[in-house]
């Protein structure tokens, strides 16, 4: 996704007035992110975009047959740490989130946070995202659509590139579910 920084936004901001910032009429439309003390406007990418719901499509599918909760695509946000994020694809159990969030940004860090690479994404505010969903205990998928891989970052344990030849698993965020790397490109 495209990341663009939104004109007028005040120049300090506590994660609260980003929230009230977000929700104002002329900015309701807009999908923000406030990422490093900053607001980023999240803007597609169309191939990006399928790589995305080719992705929630399998996730959407298993945790819809196993019972197991939540998923949301692209307008889904969560607060993570003092930041607040719009994974591409997102997971929460419904054992932390028996409901789901009815707020603009859901309180609850997601339990499986996915991130499809855009040409011009800003690599520093991912990584800082990285970091950040690991710290909340969030597992992250880094997709890269060009390069055709999977980086998976699980906290506590090194990261792993599966390649397009590979398979993901869900761990123990979503046992027993794979899935093989080259379908989510196609």
């Amino acid at each position: 996704m495209m990341q663009i920084e939104a004109p007028v936004a005040p120049e300090v901001m506590t994660p609260e007035a980003f929230e009230d910032y977000a929700l104002l009429p002329e900015h309701r439309d807009k999908r923000l992110e406030f990422v490093d003390g900053r607001i980023i406007e999240l803007v597609s990418q169309d191939y990006a975009s399928i790589v995305a719901i080719n992705t929630a499509a399998e996730i959407r599918t298993f945790v819809k047959r196993h019972k197991l909760g939540w998923v949301t695509g692209a307008d889904g946000g969560y607060r993570v740490l003092n930041e607040r994020y719009i994974p591409d694809v997102a997971f929460i159990s419904n054992k932390r989130q028996p409901e789901p969030a009815y707020q603009a940004y859901n309180p609850l860090a997601p339990d499986l946070a996915v991130e499809v690479i855009s040409p011009t994404d800003n690599l520093r505010e991912l990584s800082r995202k990285i970091v950040n969903y690991l710290l909340a205990g969030t597992v992250v998928w880094v997709i890269d659509p060009q390069a055709k891989t999977v980086d998976v970052y699980v906290p506590g344990q090194m990261p792993i590139v599966v390649d397009i030849n590979g398979v993901i698993d869900g761990g123990t965020v979503l046992p027993g579910f794979t899935l093989a790397v080259a379908e989510i490109f196609t």
